[in-house]
């Protein structure tokens, strides 16, 4: 019931000073770090569909993974070298599938590998009539107790609305952003 994906992600945010170096200044901008990410959550709660439509690609495309079931037991394998998570749970799943969903997020908050990364827990969804709240699903997965200390972002979302997948992404950079100026400084 899940699927992992390694990828590379690089977002180049398009901001005055970058208008103004392409206007004003000779040569390209400075060039924006890349991350490795791993992107893990049960199947069907839209992992791929939701890279691809931040790829700009069209989802209906996308076709779920076969043999997800026994991919679970080597989720491991891809969290060497990794920099940052990706959790997708599906805010509308069943009772049974929640569940499934929270303590596959627990094992990951606690994995020595990824203890100390950074989070992206994204409860995707959110336009089914089912969806719970990021409350509710905050609540549900006792994210503040577990999570204390940890550096995470839980937001809603949906592939209605690209934006706010963007803008989560671009909130995960920032925690990334952070982990390397605090390296910086040591």
């Amino acid at each position: 019931m899940s699927e992992c994906i390694q990828i590379s992600f690089a977002v180049c945010r398009i901001g005055i000073y970058t208008c103004f170096r392409a206007l004003c200044c000779k040569g390209p901008p400075p060039a924006r770090p890349e991350y490795d990410l791993v992107c893990i959550g049960l199947t069907g709660s839209g992992k791929t569909s939701l890279l691809s439509k931040l790829c700009s690609e069209s989802p209906e495309n996308v076709v779920s993974t076969t043999g997800a079931d026994n991919i679970r037991k080597y989720w491991s394998r891809y969290y060497q070298g990794s920099q940052g998570v990706i959790f997708v749970l599906d805010s509308a799943s069943s009772e049974d599938d929640l569940e499934a969903a929270r303590n596959e997020l627990h094992s990951a908050l606690q994995h020595p590998q990824l203890c100390t990364l950074p989070f992206l827990i994204l409860a995707n969804h959110q336009d089914k009539p089912a969806a719970r709240s990021v409350q509710e699903i905050k609540k549900y997965f006792e994210l503040e107790p577990l999570a204390r200390g940890k550096r995470w972002i839980l937001q809603p979302c949906s592939l209605d609305d690209v934006d706010a997948l963007k803008d989560s992404f671009f909130q995960l950079i920032n925690l990334l952003e952070e982990k390397d100026h605090d390296a910086i400084r040591m």
